[in-house]
């Protein structure tokens, strides 16, 4: 079935996508559209993190540029769309609290995917009760380079059985855990920003929109 069907009947089922974003790439859209269309999904929604307790070495731009710019980076696609959800709340931007609002908030029937790289998946033990979260959803873990999610000592401490049929594991409360290899694009918000910051070009690393707008607002220039 094509995602219009997904859309008109059955199931909605819900990607969601957390991140910084600074800057958002074409690295981050290709794996939302990957996902997107793998999973038959309704819709990807873009959850723009506002303080992630994760990210302390450094200083993140504004919340109101980083939306702008993921704002304009899926415009022209009518299948993801944008939260505010954490930008909302004060304090820190725990996906606990973000997964339990749309927990609470989806219709009948409808399905929660939480999508996440592999190196976030592997140090998921140091998040904010990060057990109630596989009670939550399911969980798509896709590929990143040097990280093996199968070394992840939860699938073993929150008793996740695997699927002999397919790379998927089953945990206790009958959530789903998918392994999903992506292609791998060498692209990372880190070295935008200091090509921004030395000068360099950033063509086809952002969305030509995205591309003008940290030119026009000087971001990341120092």
């Amino acid at each position: 079935m094509g995602k219009s069907g997904s859309l008109r009947g059955g199931k909605r089922k819900i990607g969601l996508f957390g991140g910084t974003f600074d800057p958002i790439h074409l690295g981050h859209l290709r794996c939302a559209q990957e996902v997107w269309e793998a999973f038959d999904l309704s819709q990807v929604i873009f959850i723009l993190a506002a303080n992630p307790p994760h990210k302390v070495d450094r200083p993140i731009i504004s919340t109101k540029d980083r939306w702008e710019m993921v704002k304009l980076a899926i415009a022209d696609n009518p299948f993801f769309a944008l939260s505010d959800v954490e930008i909302r709340r004060e304090g820190k931007s725990y996906s606990i609290e973000t997964i339990s609002y749309y927990h609470r908030n989806i219709a009948e029937g409808e399905r929660l995917f939480f999508i996440l790289g592999a190196d976030s998946f592997c140090e998921i033990e140091t998040w904010r009760d990060y057990r109630q979260l596989f009670r939550l959803c399911d969980f798509i873990v896709v590929s990143r380079p040097n990280f093996d999610p199968l070394q992840a000592k939860v699938l073993e401490s929150e008793g996740f059985q695997k699927d002999i049929h397919e790379e998927r594991y089953l945990h206790p409360s009958g959530h789903l855990l998918y392994l999903h290899r992506i292609t791998p694009i060498g692209i990372s918000s880190t070295e935008i920003r200091r090509a921004v910051r030395e000068g360099k070009s950033i063509k086809y690393l952002v969305p030509k929109e995205v591309e003008e707008y940290i030119r026009r607002q000087g971001l990341y220039q120092c």
